[in-house]
């Protein structure tokens, strides 16, 4: 009885996270939620999780459960993936972006305004000081 509270408290403390889950990935979210639902069913009735094991073909309800605890994971697993590829392509481009705006390099090739006044700085522009001189 103690480790079905301990997990019936774990498996509702993943409702609200795929509520929130839900409004970034709409996959993700309602299956968290769905998990955790089944899993309070399975956690008060084990007996149906065997049933159930037994109609697909799987010996035991804890195996049916472990196995499609490992799916999830892996769907998880490749969700994280697939968005880390995506950050990872963004920074690239970004750090693209910022390296030609500091070398000052415009989007079509030409020199920026910055770096057209600080030529005519160095070559003794209207604002050299030693022009006159």
């Amino acid at each position: 009885m103690i480790a079905q509270l301990f997990l019936s408290l774990l498996l509702l403390a993943m409702l609200p996270y795929g509520l929130v889950a839900a409004r970034r990935t709409p996959f993700l979210g309602p299956t968290i939620g769905l998990a955790a639902v089944t899993g309070l069913y399975f956690v008060w009735w084990p007996q149906d999780a065997n049933k159930l094991a037994h109609l697909v073909g799987i010996g035991r309800g804890a195996d049916l459960v472990l196995y499609l605890w490992v799916l999830l994971s892996m769907l998880v697993a490749l969700n994280l993936h697939i968005r880390l590829k995506a950050q990872a392509e963004l920074t690239t481009k970004l750090a693209r972006a910022l390296a030609l705006l500091e070398s000052g390099v415009g989007s079509e090739g030409q020199e920026s305004e910055k770096q057209k006044m600080r030529g005519r700085a160095h070559s003794g522009g209207a604002g050299d000081p030693t022009r006159g001189l």
